[in-house]
């Protein structure tokens, strides 16, 4: 389930009008609540994992003896007690800035956001995680097709995902963990990437043309998100939603 509420600036950002925020869900198919463990992902907040599981913040205070919210740290392992089926918690707020739809694959086996974002820091990414969106493939301990949101994302700054053209100040990074130059991405995945993408261009206005692979924007010399990226199939299926 979905609830839908490169380089950094040196200057302050000023940050998005958290009141204007709109939420939507995409639904999933009902189980049995029980307790689980989650690792706090970048971005994370009790509030964020809360809504994440249906829970009260009380609750996962209480279960892992949080005396403030504050104290959260990123990789942390929480016991989330009588937790709902997993539901991502992503945001839309209202900008101008968001003018295209970059697609990407990890190009590795497995990995989620927190993976990426240690392996991006080390890579000189001051704010680390490159993208604004991760789709998961059922590796490091997340479900196959869970979207996971980025801080980048949250915080409405530009990414660090496709420097060609310009497209980290004006276009969405979404990542697909999975390496497609020699493997095929999941059905899951496939209907999380349908989903997240038809939220976001109908929100932003974005045109189905400004729709692109990495590897098809002018300048990137990249074969990414791999040769066999169904990218016809989902641009049929973008065409039959409108």
């Amino acid at each position: 389930m979905v609830t839908v509420l490169c380089s950094c600036a040196s200057t302050p950002i000023k940050p998005p009008d958290y009141s204007r925020m709109d939420i939507i869900t995409q639904p999933a198919t009902p189980i049995l609540r029980k307790d689980i463990i989650h690792k706090v992902a970048p971005g994370e907040t009790v509030w964020r994992i809360a809504k994440m599981y249906d829970i009260r913040i009380e609750d996962i205070m209480q279960a892992n003896t949080l005396k403030k919210p504050k104290e959260l740290k990123m990789g942390q392992s929480l016991l989330i007690p009588d937790a709902a089926p997993l539901e991502a918690v992503i945001p839309l707020y209202p900008s101008k800035k968001w003018r295209y739809i970059i697609i990407h694959h990890s190009a590795t086996d497995e990995g989620c956001a927190l993976h990426f974002h240690f392996a991006h820091h080390s890579r000189g990414f001051k704010r680390g995680l490159g993208y604004h969106f991760v789709i998961n493939n059922g590796t490091r301990e997340k479900d196959d097709g869970y979207i996971e949101i980025s801080p980048r994302w949250l915080k409405q700054l530009n990414g660090a995902h496709c420097k060609a053209s310009g497209m980290n100040k004006k276009g969405i990074g979404i990542c697909l963990v999975g390496n497609f130059s020699k493997e095929r991405i999941s059905e899951k995945q496939m209907d999380s990437l349908l989903y997240l993408v038809n939220c976001l261009r109908k929100y932003y206005k974005i045109s189905l043309k400004n729709i692109m692979g990495h590897g098809q924007v002018f300048g990137a010399r990249t074969e990414c998100p791999g040769k066999n990226f169904p990218f016809g199939k989902l641009k049929k299926q973008l065409k039959v939603s409108d």
